[in-house]
């Protein structure tokens, strides 16, 4: 015994030798009321300083894993050793997999992520559409923490509010101030990103008696695919042009039917084609929903990473005092994904129920997240910030764009900004299988019949994200996909 100890990393020596003497005594190797070694013999077998082994076994007394008998030395605890004991040789086994209800079974069928390609190192790897971490200024990011931490330290570490944390709340009520938004009878709710936030207003809006009814672009963001069915709502698509979805159809499916329960609707930079939905676009969409009293859910996907042309104001910016809209706002795909920071906007008896619902869920989001981005944002940091990241984005998206035009010219292209392009190719290239053999060449990307709502449908198409991919790699990637695209054009 205590053969088989080994130091690792640069943890405490401490702690790993009361970590490893507790394992023994969980396995069983260690019998209730067994004595311990002294810590002088102790530190011989493990090879460490005595005062390393009086340490360790203060913090095993303290874990209550061992007594102390003054004058004679350590013991192992009755309780933990009775209780190794009392299930020798009992296996309790369940077949969780049997008890799964329906929701479980389908959020696994639903996963993108389980479900997509691994990487081998060295892939070209054209399938993530997050910021490149390269960007993040971590000298700013560093301050922020310290100077809130100064602030406010003790409190930040202790319990939030489930609505959020102040100073960020009225930070972004001002940010969405200034991109038009009346906030006359408005209020807001900070959420574990953008997929919390959808989810709990899904789970506000789903009918109790009956499926729901959504409206939304086809193609479409495959979380909000997943979330919507996971909720129970059928979904009804509508055809995306190259300046939004279209707006005849949309009349068409109104008319015939009119009981939806809401839209979900991504009108800049939209995933997964790039589309900004054009204002007169937007106008003509959101006078068809009001006149059909459609709540909407505007996703805010991308919003800052414009390379040209104006700025064009959110879906919630148009409706004024009206409370029609709910934005739900994110950084994620711009700045700090790993924060997890989003907001819920929209009428205050609206958040006043999500608030309760959030409580419920999850008491709150990281107030050290909210007090970060809050502390950064407060510094000036995220323009300066964007500002970098545009000019970095617009660079890729302009070498990307070219790339596709000289080595996939069958493919029609979409994508007006973001971290994104969107290509579709002739009815005859199936790019599942397109996928297969590009992953033989060490190249990987979307297929894009993920992000349509009825299986089968687009299935020509896919998505390529190039915002983690180097200059030489979108170059070298892109035109394996064209050669090996080629080869399903010329059969």
């Amino acid at each position: 015994m205590f053969q088989d100890f080994k130091l690792v990393g640069d943890r405490p020596v401490a702690i790993q030798v009361k970590e490893y003497v507790k394992r023994l005594i969980i396995k069983g190797a260690l019998q209730a009321d067994q004595k311990l070694p002294s810590t002088r013999e102790m530190s011989s077998l493990l090879k460490v300083s005595r005062n390393t082994v009086i340490a360790a076994y203060e913090g095993l007394e303290d874990d209550g894993f061992t007594y102390t008998i003054p004058g004679k030395g350590s013991y192992v605890t009755a309780m933990v050793g009775h209780l190794a004991a009392d299930n020798e040789g009992t296996a309790w086994q369940i077949d969780w997999k049997a008890r799964m209800n329906e929701y479980a079974i389908s959020a696994v069928e639903l996963d993108m992520m389980k479900q997509g390609i691994r990487a081998e190192k060295g892939t070209i790897s054209f399938t993530s559409i997050a910021p490149d971490e390269q960007l993040f200024d971590m000298g700013d990011v560093r301050r922020a923490f310290m100077d809130r931490m100064a602030i406010e330290g003790q409190v930040l570490l202790n319990y939030g509010y489930a609505k959020g944390y102040k100073p960020l709340i009225d930070y972004l009520m001002r940010y969405m101030e200034n991109k038009g938004v009346d906030l006359s009878g408005k209020d807001m709710v900070i959420t574990n990103g953008f997929t919390e936030g959808f989810d709990i207003v899904l789970s506000a809006l789903r009918p109790s008696t009956r499926r729901g009814a959504a409206i939304c672009e086809n193609p479409t963001h495959h979380t909000a695919i997943k979330n919507l069915k996971l909720q129970g709502f059928e979904i009804t698509g509508i055809p995306m042009r190259n300046d939004g979805m279209d707006v005849e159809q949309l009349e068409a499916v109104l008319h015939k039917q009119n009981s939806f329960d809401l839209a979900y609707l991504t009108p800049s930079y939209h995933n997964p084609t790039g589309i900004v939905m054009s204002p007169a676009k937007r106008s003509a969409v959101m006078k068809l929903l009001m006149h059909y009293q459609i709540p909407v859910i505007e996703d805010g996907f991308n919003e800052e990473l414009r390379y040209s042309g104006a700025h064009v104001a959110p879906l919630i910016a148009t409706v004024g005092q009206g409370n029609g809209v709910i934005y739900i706002g994110s950084f994620s795909k711009v700045l700090f994904p790993g924060l997890r920071v989003g907001w819920v906007l929209g009428d205050k008896a609206l958040i006043d129920n999500l608030e309760s619902m959030k409580r419920a869920r999850t008491i709150h989001t990281s107030t050290i997240d909210q007090s970060i981005l809050y502390q950064y944002l407060l510094n000036g940091n995220f323009d300066k910030y964007v500002k970098k990241a545009r000019m970095e984005y617009k660079r890729k998206y302009e070498l990307t764009k070219a790339c596709c035009e000289a080595h996939l010219p069958e493919a029609q292209l979409s994508g007006d900004g973001g971290l994104h392009l969107f290509l579709t190719f002739p009815s005859e290239v199936n790019t599942r299988q397109l996928l297969e053999a590009c992953i033989e060449q060490g190249v990987i990307f979307t297929p894009g019949d993920k992000f349509f709502i009825q299986e089968g449908t687009g299935t020509n198409t896919l998505r390529l994200g190039f915002s983690r991919v180097t200059d030489e790699n979108i170059v070298r990637g892109i035109q394996i996909i064209g050669k090996q695209a080629r080869r399903f054009l010329e059969t």
